[in-house]
């Protein structure tokens, strides 16, 4: 299993009048996550993009636990449970206050995709590369 943690501060805009990050935002930090967990393997997005893979989301679930606030300092843990096989990737993420409650869990699942030709591909063997040890 591969994991990796980021965090993010909520910033003002992204809170409703009463200080409590609204709904949405959550899939922009689970995205921040997946991001920021891909480039500490060696691999960024851009690259990706570079070599003519896309990463669609075909799927996401978010269930809200807690609130998070204006000015929370967040921590975002990222997780890949299952070495991909196909043009599937799962993340599980979880995402934590600076009191180490747990406040949102969500599952969000991409296709890689040849940018190309609009079909599914393949995971990049660079990626393979890379994630293959944390599945030994």
């Amino acid at each position: 299993m591969y994991e990796f943690k980021t965090q993010v501060r909520v910033r003002y805009a992204e809170a409703d009048p009463m200080n409590v990050v609204y709904y949405g935002n959550y899939a922009q930090y689970f995205e921040v996550g997946r991001v920021e967990s891909l480039r500490s393997l060696g691999i960024s997005y851009k690259e990706l993009e570079e070599m003519g893979i896309m990463l669609p989301v075909v799927e996401l679930n978010i269930k809200y636990l807690r609130s998070a606030k204006y000015d929370d300092l967040l921590t975002i843990t990222t997780q890949i449970k299952q070495l991909p096989t196909d043009h599937r990737i799962i993340f599980d993420q979880e995402i934590h206050n600076e009191q180490g409650k747990l406040l949102t869990i969500g599952m969000v699942k991409l296709y890689f995709m040849d940018g190309n030709l609009g079909k599914r591909a393949s995971m990049p063997t660079l990626m393979l590369e890379k994630l293959s040890s944390y599945f030994r």
